[in-house]
């Protein structure tokens, strides 16, 4: 039952009256049913609400159970909204009705407004104190209802967007002294892969941390409410022990987006609790904080989203994870954000088809689409480039945009059910729609170094170069082709990559991006760091983020050590700092004062290009060279496309184009080896590639058809056997001269024959 919600309240705003009012805020039902609980817009709305996403189906009925202070005759108002209103769209997809002990009320909500406001819904006579409510979705199309007001006044509440106003504190109950949660080193505020990586690290280095989080899961876009799989390399350059905790809990999605499973919501949640220094408060909205003097943070408070429970939290430091450098803001640090040019918001979805004709709704409301206004959502999934908010306001209107991708994934699948798609459609039905967006750029913190795309791409050698950005430099622009019917706002992006990162080895992002230049004690890590607009488009995928919370975790128990702030540890403490850097992710200690203790079960130490994506050399039999470690003549493509490739990848060029590769291999002891090949087949490769072996006394030329399977596992031919003496160099040559299509040169491989 509802914990407590009657008050006697003398309303403020209207002629001073005494009357019975009773409060119940959505997200607190006892059951939410199929509604879901939305957090995403708390900043702009002041508060969580329910919503009813049943993709066009209407979802079960949420239901809680209400005291009121006495019976008698009621006037009821909601705070909800038309979502489409704003767009002067025929239709109001998010009609629900409230039922009062299975009665509904006269009036039909979400159908008034295009803002967040109290719609009257009548008088209800309550003739017991004990009272159910049902909150009924009529359409499945994205009701939402933030709360519900009883009244024997009659007045109109307020409207007000703050975040647990005075009127909802008194009216809840809620006392005005928050909870305290004090004592921690570290109050982690984001519950993405930065602050999951800084979180974790920092606990291992024996802090004690707190984890605040305003969903009910971890991993931000990378859980399996957003799904977008994690990019970019880990493991690599001049810290490859830095992303092991990341690969802890990262997805293995085969596929963006992916499937509820392969994000491992659970998983992640589980990572988290095992470390004994991590308290984690889920379904947790921070929103305010206090500062000692100008400088410094000395609390971050948080609201329980379910029960509006306010918490105060302090520590030592603190790092902001949101994304938006919602922390920071709040606490005035100095910070950027691109006038023209953002990127925006992502909504992805997936659909299925099944053994007979499903129907879906008319969507007068949507987007009036057909076929030809957006790219086919082939595999069965809608992409990340269904995308919208350009340079709309990505944190003032989050919900617009996010409606916006909505009513652009209803009206394309419309135009697949309802239009001229109508006829290949027939058992096509919608499994998923994201929504919960994935934003990509708002406000930048800035730091002691503010990167940006020159010094990538120049590779500006930073002494506390550490996190290994290898993601291109990708930044996303309205595409043109699918423009022209909303100008003012598209909806499918495209990708615009600078290629000259280091793609491989990574460019290392310097430690002072990841601290304000003026909060003291505030770090940052993921897409809220120190970096301009261009430099953004590489260090804000998923695994870098994840990778930038490690290093912050480490800093953070440096700075917790010795008293210190985030930049006296580059300054003062760097050569500590960089020997926790180059520790596996599983060492830990249990306090800052305590020995670190490296376990058994460390992965191996990667290479400065990070463990092999594809075989690993030094797990095939005999002596393997990658061609990572070969000579190339003329122009050489490296690729991974085609999967079972030795080492890294494998490279290509075209038939006739002058190029070749050459392997240089040494025998370990004297004997009989058999000299292998290794390549990937595929249609347009030569058949008659020429391949020579020499020693220091033979000679063997080969024409190998690249079409064909290699016949040996591990994509290997063999080119001969050879007598060699210890230390003898076998050099193989593959080169592109009449080879009758593409040519493909993965690695060489001596084998000992055994007689």
């Amino acid at each position: 039952m509802r914990r407590l919600l009657p008050l006697l309240f003398l309303l403020a705003f209207a002629v001073p009256s005494f009357g019975q009012s009773v409060l119940v805020e959505a997200e607190s039902f006892d059951q939410s049913g199929g509604w879901k609980l939305d957090t995403q817009f708390i900043r702009e709305m002041g508060s969580p609400y329910l919503l009813a996403h049943g993709l066009g189906s209407p979802v079960a009925d949420a239901t809680t159970k209400v005291t009121f202070p006495e019976t008698g005759e009621y006037k009821v108002f909601v705070r909800t909204k038309d979502w489409v209103a704003r767009w002067d769209a025929p239709g109001t997809p998010g009609r629900f009705q409230l039922l009062v002990d299975g009665k509904p009320l006269a009036e039909t909500f979400g159908t008034q407004g295009a803002e967040w406001a109290w719609q009257a819904g009548g008088s209800v006579n309550i003739d017991s104190k004990e009272v159910e409510l049902k909150l009924h979705d009529l359409t499945g199309f994205d009701g939402r209802c933030d709360a519900i007001y009883f009244t024997k006044d009659g007045s109109t509440p307020p409207s007000d967007d703050k975040i647990l106003s005075a009127w909802r504190r008194d009216l809840l109950g809620l006392e005005e002294a928050p909870t305290v949660k004090d004592g921690y080193d570290l109050v982690v505020v984001g519950g993405g892969y930065s602050g999951m990586g800084a979180a974790i690290s920092a606990a291992r280095m024996g802090c004690k941390v707190a984890l605040i989080q305003d969903r009910p899961v971890l991993g931000g876009n990378g859980s399996s409410e957003v799904r977008v799989w994690a990019m970019g390399n880990i493991r690599r350059g001049k810290y490859p022990r830095i992303g092991e905790i990341v690969e802890e809990f990262s997805d293995h999605a085969k596929k963006s987006p992916g499937t509820y499973e392969e994000f491992g919501d659970e998983k992640k949640e589980e990572i988290v609790r095992a470390e004994p220094n991590i308290d984690l408060f889920l379904n947790h909205h921070a929103y305010k904080v206090d500062k000692d003097g100008d400088k410094k943070i000395s609390g971050v408070y948080a609201f329980d989203t379910r029960t509006s429970e306010q918490k105060r939290f302090s520590g030592k430091l603190y790092v902001d994870c949101t994304g938006h450098g919602t922390i920071g803001y709040l606490a005035e640090a100095d910070f950027d954000m691109a006038e023209k040019g953002r990127m925006g918001m992502s909504n992805m979805w997936a659909w299925a088809e099944g053994d007979e004709e499903r129907k879906f709704p008319e969507t007068p409301w949507a987007l009036d689409l057909s076929m030809k206004d957006f790219p086919y959502p082939r595999d069965h999934h809608g992409q990340w480039f269904w995308e919208s908010g350009f340079d709309k306001d990505p944190l003032g209107d989050a919900e617009g945009i996010r409606d916006w991708n909505l009513r652009a994934v209803y009206g394309a699948f419309n135009a697949m059910k309802n239009k001229d798609g109508a006829d290949q459609h027939k058992p096509a039905f919608l499994t998923w729609v994201a929504y919960v967006g994935g934003p990509r750029e708002s406000r930048l913190l800035q730091g002691d170094v503010v990167l940006t795309q020159d010094d990538i791409v120049s590779k500006r050698d930073f002494s506390d170069g550490c996190v290994p950005s290898t993601w291109s430099i990708d930044l996303h622009y309205p595409k043109k082709q699918f423009a022209e019917k909303f100008p003012d706002n598209p909806f499918i992006s495209i990708a615009v990559h600078d290629q000259r990162v280091d793609r491989n080895y990574g460019y290392p992002v310097p430690y002072r991006c990841f601290y304000s230049r003026n909060i003291d004690n505030l770090f940052m890590a993921g897409r809220c760091i120190s970096v301009d607009h261009q430099a953004l488009g590489t260090v804000r995928v998923m695994k870098t983020c994840g990778m930038m919370g490690e290093v912050v975790g480490k800093a953070a128990s440096i700075a917790a050590t010795y008293d210190c702030t985030p930049r006296e540890v580059y300054e003062r403490y760097w050569p500590e700092m960089d020997e926790l850097l180059k520790l596996p992710g599983k060492a830990h200690r249990a306090k800052l004062s305590d020995d670190i203790e490296v376990p058994s079960d460390v992965p191996p130490l990667a290479g400065p290009y990070g463990p092999p994506t594809g075989l690993d050399p030094a797990k095939l039999p005999g002596t393997v060279v990658d061609d990572s470690e070969a000579e190339r003549i003329g122009k050489w493509t490296s690729g991974t496309g085609l999967k079972g490739y030795v080492g890294y990848g494998y490279l290509y060029a075209g038939g006739d184009s002058g190029g070749a590769v050459r392997f240089a291999i040494e025998a370990p002891e004297a004997g009989l080896y058999d000299v292998r090949f290794a390549y990937q087949p595929h249609e347009n490769r030569g058949k008659t590639v020429p391949v020579l072996v020499e020693t220091k006394t033979e000679r063997l030329e080969k024409k190998i058809n690249q079409q064909q399977v290699p016949p040996i596992e591990g994509g290997f031919i063999s080119l001969g056997e050879l007598q060699l003496d210890k230390g003898e160099v076998v050099t193989v040559v593959v080169a592109t001269a009449g080879a009758g299509g593409n040519v493909h040169a993965d690695a060489v491989q001596l084998v000992p024959v055994k007689k």
